[in-house]
């Protein structure tokens, strides 16, 4: 009982408490307990949304990877944003689905602060993507003589690297904080994976600077990632008043998977700061319905990318080795 560990820590604790006077040797994870009978519902559509995020992302890094018609610099982003989306959540979904299946759901302490900083990093990682794809836009629209020049390889492998070093930067410093608290009591989290809000609340101790930290640093990603993209559009909308009828389409149709994507991962990440009683259930469905729809979106609304899916998924079509064994 959570409430009588917290009203006589000193008592020695029997096998079946959940803290330890010398430091908790594992967490819990909570999750979803409390759905009761729709917890295998909701096992399935998870498991179908994660089987499908891993191969609509794998299919994205495959042809861009693969087909030479996708050499171009927003496919090398796009493919590595699918990368970024697989291991965010690969991080959480299958400790998710294991917790649908057992009782008690542990994670050790190391794997539950391994897990916080990898999944924060890859969703500030996920956004700082988000912004060097912006900037992609922004310079294939309003710079298109010198896109090419500018846009190199080593060019598109720096802004790749700075989007990996930027989630890290914004991660270490609350998952550092974090690590260094004293964890002697209750070792049940709130939540279904080491959110870290959850964690602050089983500290022994005062975790202001924790919660300044965090929230400094969360709002640094946020705004920082949101105000470049934003510039990013808007210079792209003066841009696109200036020209011709179908160059405007045209323009306006390379950017329209990725104002989508962004529109989408910004509110949905927003609703996650609201209140902490809706932020678990929230972050369930935002830390799989972005990975889940960017696959779909870019495959619906890039024509170059739907063709070349069909491409591929045609040259592994049986019926078309038949067709040619019986010509």
């Amino acid at each position: 009982n959570s409430r009588h560990n917290q009203t006589e820590p000193l008592m020695k604790p029997s096998v079946n408490d959940t803290w330890q006077p010398d430091g908790v040797d594992f967490f819990i994870i909570e999750g979803l307990a409390n759905l009761g009978e729709k917890k295998m519902i909701v096992f399935v559509f998870l498991l179908l949304g994660y089987i499908i995020i891993l191969g609509g992302n794998s299919m994205i890094i495959f042809v861009a990877t693969t087909d030479p018609k996708l050499a171009s610099p927003m496919y090398f982003f796009l493919y590595n944003l699918s990368l970024v989306d697989m291991v965010y959540t690969t991080t959480t979904i299958p400790n998710m689905l294991s917790s649908f299946l057992s009782d008690v759901t542990t994670i050790s302490v190391l794997g539950c602060f391994t897990q916080m900083f990898v999944f924060i990093q890859f969703a500030v990682t996920g956004r700082a993507m988000l912004t060097v794809m912006a900037y992609d836009r922004y310079m294939a629209i309003c710079n298109p003589l010198r896109y090419t020049a500018a846009m190199t390889r080593p060019v598109q492998l720096l802004l790749v690297g700075g989007a990996w070093v930027f989630g890290a930067l914004c991660t270490l410093p609350a998952s550092v904080l974090a690590w260094q608290r004293p964890y002697c009591g209750p070792n049940v989290v709130r939540h279904a994976w080491c959110d870290p809000s959850s964690l602050r609340r089983l500290v022994c101790g005062n975790t202001s600077v924790d919660n300044i930290v965090s929230i400094t640093f969360a709002l640094v990603a946020m705004l920082t990632t949101g105000v470049l993209i934003l510039t990013s559009y808007i210079l792209i909308g003066v841009s696109i008043s200036r020209m011709g009828v179908a160059q405007r389409l045209k323009a306006f149709t390379t950017c329209t998977a990725h104002l989508t994507v962004v529109s989408i991962s910004y509110t949905a990440a927003s609703f996650v700061y609201i209140s902490y009683r809706v932020r678990m259930i929230v972050s369930v469905l935002y830390s799989a319905l972005t990975p889940f729809l960017n696959p779909l979106i870019y495959s619906l609304r890039n024509k170059e990318l739907k063709d070349s899916i069909r491409r591929t998924l045609s040259s592994v079509d049986p019926s078309e080795d038949i067709k040619t064994i019986s010509v």
